[in-house]
């Protein structure tokens, strides 16, 4: 179905895409920029789940009118804007969100005034060229840390340590492109991956050394590396995408008395730029599923497989293997590619998760139906 598209919004549309006899979804198009990163949640403190993505918010759950949050920067094709991660930075009970980008590459926070004006932007960090940023609650204190990726550069993650404040933890001196935690060994401390590894985590994470342990290479991995024990032989495994060539795998580990080992599984060798991806329980069975997709112009369409069709998809595990569930495939604007930062929520609050996705190719709700 095609619509009129006006200067900065579509017309909601809604079209059924999925090919899963289990899961079927709906679409509606919310909008033309080409952002890359899209958060979810509750702005303006309605009880509503909004949409956070580059200079706007979009107020849920409707998502048709749309607020500044101030106009980002932009680079060529890339707007610096590559990850939108909530967190009330101010403790003062509005909902702010951290991000960052390649070209200034400086970690920051935005600050929600509750009021409409526009977002106060303050500095975290200077940290060089950011890919994306993740968190996760590295230390288990129930808060997230900020994990910027930063290929070429030292690893380090940011502990919030008070109202606006941030004392940053360096873990090694240099990382490539991916990212990923989980606990790899067993010893209940959460890891670190890098392409060139995995970092064990110290006790003491304020002054203990992370050791670096060599058992395999990622190459320019997405962001995360998911870790999860598919199998359930009580060793955790890794779900890797290519971010800029072919390529979506399972590494099984293996472990003896002396040794840790993977074997890679293929998932998807077929579709490239798998740059970012989410582990999740999409159909309430308890059962976590794969979302990912193909990033639209991950390097302005130079990458292997740039100017392929793009995709969104769902992989659902069986215990041994993945079956690909397409949600939206074809031409860009047609089909849906996805950014360097999506989210899965319940929308509209009816115990169902959907999914929103950036990217230069829009920004897009697909509504489970």
């Amino acid at each position: 179905m095609k619509s009129s598209i006006p200067f900065f919004l579509f017309l909601a549309s809604f079209s059924a895409f999925s090919q899963s006899k289990n899961l079927s979804f709906s679409r509606q198009n919310i909008a033309s920029e080409s952002y890359e990163s899209v958060g979810t949640f509750d702005v303006d403190g309605d009880g509503n789940l909004d949409l956070i993505s580059g200079s706007y918010w979009y107020k849920g759950p409707e998502f048709m009118e749309r607020k500044m949050i101030g106009q980002v920067k932009r680079f060529g094709e890339y707007y610096e804007d590559f990850s939108t991660i909530p967190l009330d930075v101010n403790e003062d009970g509005k909902m702010d969100f951290i991000t960052g980008g390649w070209f200034e590459g400086t970690l920051t926070w935005k600050e929600n005034p509750g009021n409409g004006s526009e977002w106060l932007v303050h500095k975290i960090a200077e940290t060089g060229n950011i890919e994306t940023t993740r968190a996760w609650d590295i230390d288990g204190d129930g808060v997230i840390e900020i994990v910027p990726n930063t290929p070429g550069k030292p690893l380090a993650y940011f502990k919030k340590t008070g109202a606006g404040q941030f004392e940053k933890y360096p873990v090694h001196e240099i990382q490539g492109h991916g990212l990923g935690f989980g606990d790899m060994n067993g010893d209940g401390r959460g890891d670190l991956i890098i392409t060139e590894g995995w970092l064990e985590a110290p006790a003491d994470l304020k002054n203990g050394e992370w050791i670096l342990h060599e058992d395999f290479k990622l190459d320019h991995a997405g962001i995360p590396v998911i870790i999860t024990d598919l199998n359930k032989d009580g060793l955790n495994d890794l779900i890797v995408g290519q971010g800029h060539d072919y390529g979506l795998v399972w590494m099984e580990q293996k472990k003896n008395s002396s040794s840790i080992t993977f074997e890679k599984h293929e998932i998807d060798p077929f579709q490239s730029q798998y740059h970012t991806m989410e582990w999740v329980d999409l159909d309430g069975d308890g059962q976590e599923e794969l979302v990912t997709g193909k990033r639209y112009r991950a390097h302005n369409g130079n990458d292997p497989g740039g100017k392929d069709d793009v995709g969104l998809y769902y992989f659902k595990w069986n215990g041994s293997s993945f079956t690909k569930n397409i949600i939206s495939f074809g031409e860009p604007l047609n089909g849906k590619g996805t950014g360097l930062y999506f989210s899965v929520a319940d929308l509209n609050k009816d115990g169902k998760q959907d999914i929103a996705v950036a990217g230069k190719d829009g920004l897009v709700v697909f509504w489970q139906k």
